[in-house]
């Protein structure tokens, strides 16, 4: 098992110090957050790689908030093409392999419309990733609420059509399910190597409403989930303060696998590998 566990974002001091601010804090990936935006160079993203790699800190980008595949307004369909390849350019510049995004809206077409529209909209950004060349993946996410595209189950299916990858944000997940914690449920379905995000989460009726600090209680349930599958994950914190927060969840991590390793450990196994920043 390998779970790399980082912060989203920069925390308001650039990326480069951003990756030295990761290693400190033992951590071991950091997501790249053009949340409103992109307005990185590319030869700014080439020293952000650089500098990740020298630390062994794995990259992944979250492309721009507003993106909707699926729009019936060819324009606004078109920019939100344009920003995932944007987005995919630069994660190739700085050698992150996994593109997030929330690909969509339901709108006024059903589901199956908008699942059609969606991937037709993947497969085209696929065709173009591969003819650039670009060593990345896009990864849709798990979205938090029920009028956004992007349950688990249209996320697995997508990947089954397209080849596409997958960003499980379990809290979005809890949220989208009224406060459903069952990770093992979840996880049987899923690839064993996977990007995700979690935090603390606040949500009613119509799933997500805002992302708050993460609680070693509220964390355990899907430490231990990870654990017991032996899953492969990058687990991004996306709360408000995501590094603190992330080293928390290293924290649990390290002692739930303990635990584990400590009673279930057969004479001459190898324990499961939780991937460390230290050095």
């Amino acid at each position: 098992m390998t779970v790399r566990v980082g912060p989203a974002g920069a925390d308001g001091i650039g990326y480069p110090a951003a990756l030295e601010k990761v290693r400190a804090f033992g951590l071991d990936c950091l997501e790249v957050t053009f949340t409103y935006g992109i307005r990185m160079r590319e030869a700014d993203a080439e020293r952000i790689g650089e500098v990740a790699g020298r630390s062994r800190i794995a990259l992944s980008v979250h492309a721009p908030y507003y993106i909707n595949l699926a729009s019936e307004e060819p324009e606004k369909a078109e920019a939100s093409r344009r920003r995932v390849l944007d987005s995919c350019r630069l994660a190739h510049r700085m050698g992150a392999g996994c593109v997030v995004f929330h690909a969509g809206f339901y709108q006024k077409r059903s589901a199956k419309q908008t699942f059609e529209r969606i991937r037709e909209a993947v497969e085209d950004l696929h065709r173009v990733v591969d003819r650039k060349g670009w060593r990345v993946r896009l990864c849709p996410e798990i979205t938090g609420k029920r009028s956004q595209f992007g349950s688990a189950e249209e996320l697995l299916a997508l990947m089954d059509a397209t080849g596409c990858g997958i960003t499980v944000d379990f809290s979005h997940w809890f949220a989208r399910h009224g406060g459903c914690d069952d990770y093992p449920a979840l996880l049987c379905r899923l690839p064993r190597r996977f990007h995700a995000h979690f935090s603390g989460i606040e949500y009613g009726e119509k799933g997500e409403r805002r992302h708050v600090r993460t609680t070693e209680t509220f964390f355990r349930p899907l430490a231990e989930a990870l654990i017991a599958r032996r899953a492969e994950v990058t687990l991004v914190s996306e709360s408000p303060e995501p590094y603190a927060d992330a080293a928390m969840m290293r924290r649990v991590l390290a002692r739930v696998e303990k635990k584990v390793r400590s009673g279930r450990r057969r004479p001459g196994e190898a324990p499961p590998r939780l991937v460390s920043g230290k050095r």
